[in-house]
Order: structure tokens, then C-alpha cells, then sequence
């Protein structure tokens, strides 16, 4: 599929629930209100969408969350994406806590690379984080991950004042571990508009002075937006997703598929297209399809050209990160 400026999108991220085991403030901070599990697609209703969407040209899913690993069968799940007929590649993210107890069934059910949220090294700033005293778990998960055939990412959400001071500890695990660090700029979206987060060139300048023969990394790490650079004699690469700071508009090559069965063209906006009285209204089965391959090309069109997120007044999306799948 190509949108009207002629970006092919062949990418989705798949948002399977709303719920999650941590409660990190800038996410899904203690309090809030919890989608219906009637509202929430079925994983029929889900892998419906994802075959029309291979259909049209989708090639890679992404399973998010809230946390994928809480849904139970969420295996199972993807065993099914990864027979349909078009999709050449389902990863997961996760925060962690899971992901040891399940990963032999996600091998088993084909996964082909996970993203692990990991924000601090210090179990008691951990807690205080997330709201739960989950790291060791979370460590031994990594562990776990790096030993499998899993292409492996950390991902880490800098807070000023909050863990800031620990950049370089975290950069500095992909060092000596076959994995990469990415450092995701702080998004201006639900509980996250209330964080004030690090600009990524002050940490790539940072890396630069400390490594004077950094080198930018060209090649493919996988489907997303990020950047890469790498050290010399390190073992991993230190990715940036610059949402803030670095533009990556008119490389984008995704849809988001939200839980409660919606599509969302981007993140920064509120519009999304309505799959649900589609997928329970239509009984017909190859009518149903041919509402969801238009459902889908619809949002396609409603692509914007570019996110606000530099310009949080403009902004339109009002969920938390966790409902609508980051």
C-alpha cells in the first residue's frame, strides 16, 4: 500500500490489550480506567484484520499492548500471525516481567524478535518507576532472551531527574551483550505530557565525546524508525527513536491496529478508523473482508504527512500510551 505521499506501508503494530502488570507513571500511572474485555477484539477478530491487512500489502506486526504477555494464549497468537500468507515477520514488545515464563512457547510459536522496556538498573528506582519490584525478573528475562534465537532490543525511556543519570550504564550493556539499546524520546501523549524527557542529540554528542570513533550504523535492525550508531569492539549498537528531535515523518511505513478495534493513521492524532461493527456486524464472511480491506485503505489515506509532537497544542490523541499501543 502506498499513502498519498507515496510512503509504502507494509508495517502494523498490533495492540492486543490495554492491560499491563506495571504501572508506569508516563504510561499507565495507578488509578485509570480499564477497556471492557467485551470491547476488546477477540484474537479471531485480530488475525481477521491482520489477513486482509497481507492482503494489501502488510508484511510486518509488531504485538504490543499494554503488556501482550499479560493476555493469556498470546503464543498462540502469534503462531497465528505468522501463518498468514503475506506476513513475513511478527516481533513482540514487552516490559519483561513475562516474557521468561513464555518464551519457549513464543519460540515455538515462531516469534522473530522481542523489544524488552527496561528504564533503570537500580531495583528500588525500578519500583518506584513502574510501581512494582519486578527487575530481577526482568533481568533474568533478558538473559533468557539473549540465550534464544531472538533478535533482542532494550528499550529505554529517559526521565530528567528521574533516571537521566544512568544513560550511560544502560548504553553501556550492549558493550559485552549481543543486544541493542534504544533510547526512545519522552512523547507528549496522555500521563507522558506531564515528563520532561532527554533530547537524544545531547545523548548522541555525549557518545561521541566519550567515543571519538563512533561510527553511524547503516545497516537494517528492524522495521521502526530508530537510528543506529556504533561503538568500536561493543557488541551492540545504541539506536535513538527521535520523535522530538529527529523527524522520521517521511520514512513512516506504519498503521496502528488499537485494541478495541480501531486503526490509527499516527500516534499524535485522535482520528482512527472503526473496525468493530465491521468485524460484529457483518456476518457475511467475504463481505466482512471486503469492509475491512476498505476500512483499512481509508486509513491509509488519512495518513498526515507529519506528527505535532513538537507542538503539543496541536496535538489531537487523548489516551493513554497503553490503551492505543504506543
Amino acid at each position: 500500500m502506498r499513502d498519498r505521499y507515496g510512503r509504502i506501508i507494509d508495517y502494523m503494530r498490533v495492540s492486543i490489550t490495554d492491560r499491563c502488570n506495571l504501572r508506569c507513571k508516563y504510561c499507565m500511572p495507578d488509578g485509570i480506567d480499564l477497556v471492557p474485555m467485551e470491547d476488546v477484539m477477540t484474537y479471531e477478530e485480530i488475525a481477521e484484520v491482520c489477513s486482509v491487512a497481507a492482503e494489501l500489502g502488510i508484511r510486518k506486526l509488531k504485538v504490543t499492548g499494554g503488556e501482550p504477555l499479560v493476555r493469556l494464549g498470546c503464543a498462540d497468537l502469534v503462531h497465528s500471525l505468522k501463518a498468514i500468507p503475506g506476513i513475513e515477520q511478527v516481533t513482540m514488545t514487552t516490559n519483561g516481567v513475562l516474557l521468561g515464563r513464555y518464551l519457549h512457547e513464543l519460540l515455538k510459536s515462531g516469534l522473530d524478535a522481542v523489544n524488552i522496556s527496561l528504564d533503570t538498573l537500580s531495583r528500588e528506582r525500578f519500583a518506584a518507576i513502574t510501581g512494582r519490584d519486578e527487575l530481577p525478573d526482568v533481568l533474568e528475562s533478558i538473559e533468557a532472551a539473549i540465550a534464544s534465537p531472538l533478535r533482542v532490543k532494550l528499550n529505554v525511556l529517559l526521565q530528567k531527574g528521574i533516571n537521566d543519570e544512568e544513560w550511560f550504564a544502560l548504553a553501556s550493556l550492549a558493550k559485552e551483550k549481543p543486544l541493542d539499546v534504544r533510547f526512545i524520546e519522552m512523547m507528549p501523549i496522555g500521563s507522558g505530557r506531564e515528563f520532561t524527557g532527554i533530547a537524544n542529540p545531547e545523548l548522541r554528542e555525549e557518545l561521541r565525546r566519550r567515543f571519538p570513533d563512533l561510527e553511524e550504523d547503516g545497516s537494517v535492525h528492524g522495521n521502526g524508525p530508530a537510528t543506529y550508531v556504533k561503538i568500536p569492539g561493543w557488541n551492540g549498537s545504541i539506536g535513538f527513536i527521535s520523535a522530538i528531535h529527529g523527524k522520521f515523518c517521511d520514512s513512516c511505513n506504519r498503521l496502528r491496529l488499537v485494541s478495541q478495534g480501531e486503526i490509527k493513521p499516527c500516534l499524535c492524532y485522535g482520528d482512527a478508523v472503526g473496525l468493530m461493527p465491521i468485524l460484529r456486524g457483518e456476518q457475511d464472511a467475504e463481505k466482512r473482508r471486503a469492509k475491512l480491506r476498505a476500512a483499512l485503505e481509508e486509513a491509509v489515506r488519512a495518513k498526515p504527512k507529519q506528527h505535532c509532537f513538537e507542538e503539543p497544542e496541536h496535538i489531537t490523541e487523548t489516551g493513554r500510551m497503553g490503551r492505543i499501543g504506543g
